[in-house]
């Protein structure tokens, strides 16, 4: 997968609905997400996810990109992701593993949210 469409993929988890999430997350996904109970794999990894509102937009920065192997891709960023009002900001992880011939499936994601801005920000 080329880096434009590695990122196009991720930032549509965070801004399509759940049927794109059932198709692009595994079902041995394990996540760190930022409410309780922290800690989420498969189904109810990808039902917690899914149950949260889409962000209308989505951006994506400070992007890392490695692949140390052939099909395994991780990466790092920033989002900042709003909707009606409402902003959010995390540093994220995601590693993705190829399945079959172009089909990724995203087995690990983290969000840790930005708690507090330096003086540069």
């Amino acid at each position: 997968m080329d880096d434009d469409r590695l990122w196009s993929f991720e930032q549509s988890l965070w801004t399509e609905g759940p049927d794109n999430y059932r198709e692009k997350v595994d079902a041995e996904v394990v996540m760190v997400l930022p409410h309780p109970p922290f800690v989420y794999r498969g189904d109810t990894a990808i039902d917690a996810v899914a149950a949260t509102p889409v962000w209308a937009q989505a951006d994506l920065t400070e992007r890392q990109v490695s692949r140390p192997q052939e099909g395994l891709i991780v990466i790092g960023y920033r989002v900042k992701a709003s909707r009606d009002g409402e902003a959010y900001e995390a540093h994220c992880t995601s590693t993705i593993r190829r399945i079959e011939h172009e089909v990724w499936r995203v087995v690990q994601h983290q969000q840790t949210p930005v708690l507090a801005q330096t003086a540069s920000s």
